[in-house]
């Protein structure tokens, strides 16, 4: 199976101290939402836009989108 990538990485805060992640796949994506605790509006959209892209119904471009809003919705998104 290929990775569903997408450009530029979205840069997050991760679940250990000090620690970041580049994500710039729809898996990678999806691995980081299920890790969130606030699951919100935003969160659960891009977790079912995650879901449409593995099966090729949606670019990777929208989940990226998404997971950025989702992100900020969290508080985990970080300057590139």
């Amino acid at each position: 199976m290929s990775l569903h990538c997408f450009s530029p990485p979205v840069t997050v805060r991760s679940g250990s101290p000090g620690v970041t992640y580049q994500c710039n796949s729809v898996e990678g994506a999806a691995e980081q939402l299920l890790r969130w605790t606030t699951r919100g509006p935003k969160w659960h959209s891009a977790v079912h836009l995650c879901m449409d892209a593995m099966i090729d119904q949606v670019k990777p471009e929208v989940v990226r989108r998404a997971f950025l809003e989702a992100a900020k919705e969290e508080g985990t998104l970080l300057p590139p």
